[in-house]
């Protein structure tokens, strides 16, 4: 009764909590046995640490193409959820599923023709060197034996977006959870030869991958075919492909931009990834350390903007009145951004500690620390930018959101990184600083576009 009366909505709160608390615990789960995974690597050696780095830059991009093409779709699913329409929910699943099976074919065929020219790309700051062609072979080794897990990825995605859509997040949580024990397990028996298994290194880190991602998509495709009350789609889901030509055109001309965003987005920050090598190997050991801590840190602000557009489409989808929706909207972006205040302060103030936990040098180490530092005192605005980009993409602008997110990217971003390091000798730290900064110009972009609203819009019927 007191929260009440000092303006605490409790309702609207927990609602938030409710949708965003799985999505968190999932994320965290998955990113801390990711470190762990990391730090594996890395006790085996500098230079396999940096191939998996290398690689994992490289499957960044097809994994966020995956996510941009289903989150197309996904804007319908959380619509029709919304307004009661379970038919249209199945729809939306057969398109996703379709294209994560084009996306998957067209991923592995790059990676197997392109595989040399796309990881030499990282070692230009020490070329011809024998570190460089150990990285070099520890990549593609890596990047082989990861290509069996794509296609699993692909279809847990299709699966895991639409019961998050469609509330059901606590499932893809545990499949999550339980996948990532069991790649931090298998780690430990492969990478290191424990129990009698041989010692594979970096390709027993890449099948322990693999083997998680197939429990993942098991545990998700046998509780949703055996829960049809709570996923009526999944009922005649697959006795055909077919999918009406409306909708399916409403999509792909919302969802392609969204598509071509996060491949553009992600392909941005592989060049950027790659600017930052030509500063040397030491720097690719060193960006892996401190972008692997902070995936972690930032699974909290991640989590949120997924939790805002799905609960913006559903507001949406239920015909909500804009007033209360712009209101709500603001307390979302406002948590998420107190949130990251608080949590880029401890990263700071803990930033020379987690390099610590790797087997390399105490160069690639302060390097890491300092990286990791520049990153936490920017947190704040990533995390209004994604509550944004959430917010926008919830009603359909995918079009705004492709060029506020990817072509700011390419426009801004990318030339800045390209000039200074192939231009000047502007040191490593300087150079991630200034590349790093440029997204808070974001900002009023960001507020602009909320203020207009142009994202209020019903798109399911």
């Amino acid at each position: 009764m007191r929260l009440q009366k000092k303006g605490f909505d409790w309702p609207f709160y927990r609602r938030l909590l409710m949708v965003a608390l799985p999505i968190i615990v999932q994320n965290g789960i998955t990113n801390v046995v990711q470190l762990l995974d990391n730090v594996m690597v890395g006790q085996v050696g500098t230079v396999q640490m940096s191939g998996v780095a290398i690689v994992n830059q490289l499957i960044f991009v097809f994994s966020l193409c995956v996510f941009g093409a289903t989150s197309g779709a996904g804007i319908f699913t959380a619509q029709f959820h919304g307004s009661g329409n379970p038919e249209g929910v199945r729809d939306t699943f057969r398109f996703k599923l379709l294209v994560a099976a084009l996306l998957t074919a067209a991923g592995v065929t790059i990676f197997l023709v392109g595989a040399e020219p796309l990881i030499g790309l990282y070692l230009e700051g020490d070329p011809g060197s024998e570190a460089a062609a150990q990285t070099l072979s520890c990549g593609r080794e890596y990047l082989f034996m990861s290509l069996v897990g794509l296609p699993p990825f692909a279809l847990s995605n299709a699966y895991s977006s639409t019961l998050r859509e469609t509330g059901q997040t606590d499932v893809p949580m545990k499949a999550g959870i339980t996948a990532v024990f069991v790649n931090l397990v298998l780690n430990y028996v492969l990478i290191f030869g424990n129990f009698g298994a041989p010692a594979m290194g970096v390709v027993g880190a890449a099948l322990a991958t693999v083997i998680s991602r197939y429990v993942e998509l098991a545990i998700m495709v046998v509780w949703t075919h055996t829960h049809e009350r709570e996923c009526p789609f999944i009922r005649g889901a697959y006795r055909s492909f077919r999918i009406p030509g409306a909708l399916a055109k409403q999509i792909i001309v919302k969802g392609m931009p969204l598509l071509a965003n996060e491949f553009f987005w992600s392909t941005g920050v592989a060049f950027l990834s790659q600017c930052y090598s030509t500063r040397g190997l030491v720097v690719v050991a060193a960006l892996n350390i401190a972008n692997t801590i902070n995936q972690v840190s930032n699974v909290v602000f991640l989590s949120l903007g997924n939790a805002v557009g799905i609960l913006m489409g559903q507001m949406l989808g239920a015909g909500v009145p804009e007033q209360q929706i712009r209101r709500d909207n603001r307390r979302m972006i406002g948590v998420s951004v107190g949130v990251c205040f608080v949590i880029g302060g401890v990263m700071i103030a803990l930033s020379g500690l987690f390099p610590r936990m790797y087997n390399t040098t105490d160069e690639v180490r302060a390097m890491a620390a300092a990286l990791i530092c520049i990153s936490s005192a920017m947190m704040p605005a990533f995390s209004y930018n994604n509550a944004m980009y959430f917010t926008l993409r919830s009603g359909g602008q995918t079009f705004i959101t492709f060029l506020f997110d990817s072509g700011f990217s390419w426009a801004v971003s990318v030339p800045l990184a390209f000039v200074l390091s192939r231009f000047t000798e502007m040191p490593i730290l300087w150079l991630y600083a200034c590349c790093s900064a440029v997204d808070a110009l974001k900002i009023g972009l960001g507020a602009y576009f909320l203020k207009k609203g142009t994202w209020i819009r019903r798109l399911a019927d």
